[in-house]
C-alpha cells in the first residue's frame, strides 16, 4: 500500500500496484481501525468498548477533579478561588465539548487545533463525554470519514472512467 497526502494535509492510502485500478482505501479510524467502512472486525463490540471506556474515564476524571476541590477546601484558599477553579474547568469542558463534538462533523484546522491545546487539556472531561455521547450512534468521526472516503471513490472512478468512442470521429451536427 503506498500513502500519499492530499492537499488538505490528510494521508490517504492507495492499494498496490497490482490491485484493481488502485482504488483509494478507508482512512482508519482510532479504536477502529478500517472496521467502520462495512462495520466488521468486532465492530459492535468496539463501539460498546469505546463508549465504556470513555464514560468510566469521565467518571473517574471527576472524582479526581473532586478531589481536588477538596484539597482547596482542606487548604482554605477562599471561596474566590474555589469559584474561580470550579467555573475554569466547567466552561474548559464545555468548549473542549463543543470542539471535539464539532470535529467529528469537520476536520479541524490544525493552527486553531494547536492554540486550544491547554484549553482541550483542561476541559478533557468535555471531550470524553462527547466521544461518549458519539460513540452511542456510530465510531466517532465514522460520519466524517464515510463522507471523504465516498467522495475519494467518486472522484476515482470518475477520473478512471473510459470514454466511449473516439472523440475525433463524432458527427457534427449543424
Amino acid at each position: 500500500m503506498s500513502e500519499k497526502q492530499n492537499g488538505n494535509g490528510k494521508i490517504t492510502r492507495d492499494t498496490a500496484a497490482g490491485s484493481p485500478q488502485g482504488t483509494p482505501g478507508p482512512e482508519p479510524l482510532r479504536f477502529f481501525g478500517t472496521g467502520w467502512v462495512n462495520h466488521d472486525n468486532g465492530y459492535p463490540l468496539r463501539r460498546v468498548a469505546a463508549a465504556a471506556g470513555s464514560l468510566a474515564l469521565a467518571v473517574a476524571s471527576c472524582l479526581v477533579l473532586r478531589f481536588a476541590y477538596e484539597g482547596l477546601q482542606i487548604a482554605d484558599v477562599g471561596s474566590f478561588v474555589t469559584v474561580l477553579v470550579t467555573v475554569m474547568f466547567a466552561v474548559c469542558s464545555a468548549l473542549a465539548f463543543g470542539h471535539t463534538w464539532e470535529s467529528f462533523r469537520k476536520r479541524p484546522d490544525p493552527d486553531r487545533q494547536a492554540s486550544l491545546r491547554g484549553l482541550l487539556a483542561i476541559g478533557f472531561v468535555g471531550a470524553l463525554l462527547a466521544y461518549f455521547f458519539r460513540s452511542l450512534t456510530e465510531a466517532p468521526g465514522e460520519k466524517l470519514h464515510r463522507q471523504e472516503y465516498e467522495a475519494a471513490l467518486e472522484q476515482h472512478r470518475k477520473r478512471t472512467s473510459r470514454r466511449t468512442g473516439n472523440p475525433s470521429k463524432k458527427r457534427r451536427t449543424s
